[in-house]
């Protein structure tokens, strides 16, 4: 459920694993292009494979399927959850892509899934992973992480490959956390890339930031060993340090004193981070975690902190035991 980068990724690699597919999509021309083209329009160096079919009918794309991946942004995932749950069966395995949270609410996106899908097998596919190497077969590990033992063994079934590892995982809740949180910091490296702040700066960020998801995502019910994995540290590691990662040059361009909506538009994706931050910064309130790297890009976003200020902020707080 899903034609963007990441969704076309994913049915791109299921495919070629021979698993058959099909993709939904809202965008009537990225539908024609899958069809008829064989690209992604996010994807210029993969091609389709000819056994994927692109609709933008929910019957037709989920009538029969064993696997759903839902994938959009998550600020889309409630909302276009809705138009299709009626269509869900008991049968049907349920699996989350997208990484975020529900601003709205400050929700996990599996805690979206039990209010909407109260039924339903789920689990929480996560790890690093960008989409543009996945489409081209290039070694990933990811984490299936679910309450539901034969799920598990089910994604594993389907993805497993000589260049695709999957490891399992019974902390969603963490692996939920440490995906969406570290778009933020990973936001925070782009602004250090942007600033020509260098490597050392770019590595008490990703050390420092990675205190911070541990801190707030244990309070929230993840295990701490869950944030040093694959859905944690793995994730920050490949989000923070690549020009794949649209997170990190959004904030790459803030550094370089672009507008938010300029920054947006140079893109031409959704920010998981930008639409996130305030989300963190709500609930490092709401369970009186300390995270100063949250507060300081969020004051840069919405309150108008110059990011070179910002830095000194950090940099100049009290010192202590690490």
């Amino acid at each position: 459920i899903g034609s963007g980068s990441w969704g076309s990724a994913l049915g791109i690699y299921l495919a070629q694993n021979g698993n058959e597919v099909k993709i939904w999509s809202f965008n009537e021309e990225e539908k024609r292009i899958i069809n008829e083209e064989r690209k992604c329009v996010f994807l210029p160096k993969a091609i389709i494979p000819e056994g994927i079919v692109c609709s933008s009918d929910f019957k037709e794309v989920l009538e029969g399927a064993e696997i759903i991946l839902h994938v959009t942004p998550s600020k889309f995932v409630r909302s276009t959850i809705k138009q299709y749950k009626h269509l869900v069966t008991k049968d049907q395995l349920f699996i989350m892509c997208s990484k975020g949270f529900e601003a709205e609410s400050n929700l996990t996106l599996d805690q979206v899934i039990e209010e909407e899908l109260p039924n339903v097998h789920y689990g929480i596919l996560s790890g690093p992973s960008h989409a543009e190497e996945v489409s081209l077969n290039i070694p990933t590990a990811l984490v299936i992480a679910s309450k539901d033992e034969e799920l598990k063994e089910s994604i594993i079934d389907a993805f497993k490959s000589n260049t695709m590892r999957i490891y399992t995982s019974k902390d969603v809740r963490g692996a939920e956390l440490g995906a969406a949180l570290k778009n933020i910091i990973a936001f925070c490296a782009g602004a250090a890339v942007g600033l020509e702040l260098g490597d050392n700066t770019f590595a008490a960020l990703l050390t420092r930031g990675l205190v911070e998801i541990a801190r707030l995502g244990t309070a929230m019910g993840g295990e701490e060993k869950t944030f040093y994995g694959l859905t944690g540290l793995g994730d920050l590691i490949v989000t923070c340090g690549s020009e794949h990662s649209r997170n990190r040059r959004a904030g790459e361009l803030i550094g370089k004193g672009y507008s938010i909506d300029e920054a947006k538009k140079q893109i031409g994706m959704t920010i998981e981070s930008i639409d996130n931050i305030d989300v963190a910064y709500s609930l490092s309130k709401k369970y009186n975690i300390e995270m100063p790297i949250v507060n300081a890009v969020y004051n840069v976003l919405y309150n108008g902190l110059d990011a070179k200020e910002a830095v000194d902020n950090l940099m100049t707080r009290d010192l202590k035991e690490e």
